[in-house]
């Protein structure tokens, strides 16, 4: 799954690759349509002519010569009579006129000499003859394979005019679904902007208005505290998924470094319901490609949100690992877990499962980011048991961290 932004500028591409492939199979399909039934329609004129001629020359024509590429054996008394003309070589087909002298049947056939081909009828004559016409076809054949040639220039030139018609169209079909793409990002990125400082606010007094009352009279304004800080993460959200439209230069980031800061800034809340967080990585720098920023993010989420589903003693640990050619990120819990049919559904966005926190954009977003990267994330995990959320980034190439490094030094 890509990111929000990248997937979005994918499927403009497709809809319109998909348009101007759609016109140009059109105007392929048209030309070859008319191209296929001018080519039957010449065929079978042909075809028919051919027939017709010799049938006529079988009746009537003159031994040796017939009119149009034509020539004309007559056998009678068992004696052959070819004509004056020269005769084309392999012919007369003498087992064709005694088959036919025999049996009274007349037989027909295709027969390919001298480097082009020939329609030979053999037929009964009168008065006791055996009649063979036969009938040069390359003239035929020469006006086929021109119309066949004229067919792939048209249908060349069809497919050239396709794709600019087709290029047209799309970018006019699609620019209004682009636009309103683009307008409905403006909007979320301007929205939670605007939205960001009064739901602070809000937040704040009513922690001030909290603090100000007996314990006993807190349950409340604690809750709608709770419900505002929820607010503010989904604007945060939605804010944070709208900047990954903005490209962005990536650089070395590392993964064990981003793993230790999310423990450590998490650790507090974790303290207060009693929660073990464990640390396991290499020791060494295990170093990606990407923008820091939205790796932390990723990575503080999926803490986050084991932290959300794991009860008062329960345990979290984080891994950072390098595996043939990936980094690989794991966040583990002892929480409440999920159905293993819900794994794919707990990244779409505001999906809710139930429970406290499964309401929002939190891993949808880890996904985009880590999809961005030209990675992957996965959980699994069964109700009861806890979950598990791993992320898979490409490592970086020595390469690119030295030239990178030496940029930045720069």
């Amino acid at each position: 799954m890509r990111a929000w932004a990248e997937a979005e500028r994918a499927e403009v591409r497709r809809a319109r690759l998909k348009v101007s492939v759609l016109v140009g199979l059109a105007i392929t399909v048209m030309i070859t349509f008319v191209g296929a039934i001018a080519y039957v329609v010449m065929a079978h004129s042909q075809e028919t002519q051919v027939a017709r001629e010799l049938r006529y020359n079988a009746v009537y024509g003159v031994p040796g010569i017939a009119p149009r590429c034509a020539w004309v054996f007559v056998l009678e008394d068992g004696e052959l009579h070819l004509g004056p003309l020269e005769v084309p070589g392999g012919f007369p087909l003498r087992d064709d006129l005694s088959s036919v002298h025999s049996s009274g049947s007349a037989v027909s056939r295709n027969v390919s000499a001298n480097g082009t081909e020939y329609r030979v009828l053999t037929a009964p004559g009168a008065d006791g003859t055996t009649v063979q016409a036969v009938f040069d076809l390359r003239y035929q054949l020469s006006d086929r394979a021109h119309l066949v040639q004229a067919l792939a220039i048209a249908l060349a030139a069809g497919l050239l005019v396709a794709a600019l018609i087709g290029l047209t169209v799309g970018r006019r079909t699609v620019a209004p679904w682009a636009e309103a793409l683009a307008r409905q990002r403006r909007f979320v990125t301007d929205a939670s902007h605007e939205l960001r400082t009064p739901i602070a606010r809000a937040y704040l007094r009513a922690q001030l208005l909290a603090a100000g009352l007996p314990a006993d009279q807190r349950t409340d304004l604690d809750a709608l505290a709770r419900s505002i800080r929820g607010l503010a993460d989904v604007v945060d959200d939605l804010l944070a998924s709208a900047q990954l439209t903005q490209r962005q230069d990536h650089a070395p980031v590392d993964l064990a470094d981003v793993a230790e800061a999310a423990v450590v800034g998490e650790t507090e809340r974790a303290a207060e319901r009693r929660i073990t967080v464990s640390l396991d990585h290499p020791g060494r720098p295990v170093v990606v490609l990407g923008v820091e920023t939205g790796l932390r993010r990723a990575v503080d989420e999926l803490l986050a949100n084991a932290v959300r589903h794991t009860p008062e003693g329960g345990r979290i640990s984080v891994g950072v690992r390098a595996v043939t050619g990936v980094v690989e990120l794991s966040v583990a819990d002892t929480g409440s877990g999920f159905e293993p049919g819900e794994a794919e559904r707990l990244f779409e966005r505001f999906h809710h499962g139930g429970g406290e926190g499964r309401f929002g954009l939190g891993l949808a977003l880890v996904r985009e980011i880590v999809s961005g990267h030209g990675g992957t994330v996965e959980a699994s995990g069964a109700p009861g048991v806890g979950a598990r959320f791993t992320l898979r980034i490409p490592v970086a190439e020595v390469g690119d961290v030295v030239v990178r490094e030496r940029v930045t030094s720069a």
